[in-house]
């Protein structure tokens, strides 16, 4: 059966980590791919092009990336790198939807090119709990 062009489901599909980040979603085809866990903890952005570094904060965290609050807004696409300051351990990460804003600042979620479970230093429970 063949799906009406104009409707906001669409199929999903699996991303390889050379492909990149996956690209948008639409809430209805959105589908957690790792338990997320509400963690804040400071994290130091290196944005290529920018001469210093951006400050931020998770919101949330899983294998794959983080919500992120920050006073300035990047926008969708953008490239960057993400610091652990505490473990010093840095991952390549990307802006996968627009940023949305709070009270707190501007939300941003960011996906890393391939999953990395050891980033956080923490345990994440496993899928479906």
């Amino acid at each position: 059966m063949k799906l009406p062009e104009k409707t906001p489901l669409t199929l999903q599909r699996t991303v390889r980590a050379e492909e990149g980040p996956a690209k948008p979603a639409t809430l209805l085809e959105e589908r957690r791919r790792s338990q997320r866990v509400m963690l804040r903890m400071p994290v130091i952005l290196h944005v290529p092009g920018k001469q210093n570094s951006i400050n931020a904060m998770t919101v949330a965290v899983n294998e794959l990336g983080a919500m992120l609050v920050l006073s300035e807004p990047l926008p969708l696409g953008t490239r960057l790198i993400v610091e652990n300051p505490t473990s010093q351990k840095r991952l390549g990460a990307s802006v996968t939807r627009a940023p949305q804003f709070s009270s707190e600042g501007s939300l941003v979620p960011v996906e890393f090119a391939a999953r990395a479970p050891a980033f956080w230093n923490i345990f994440f429970p496993p899928s479906g709990s």
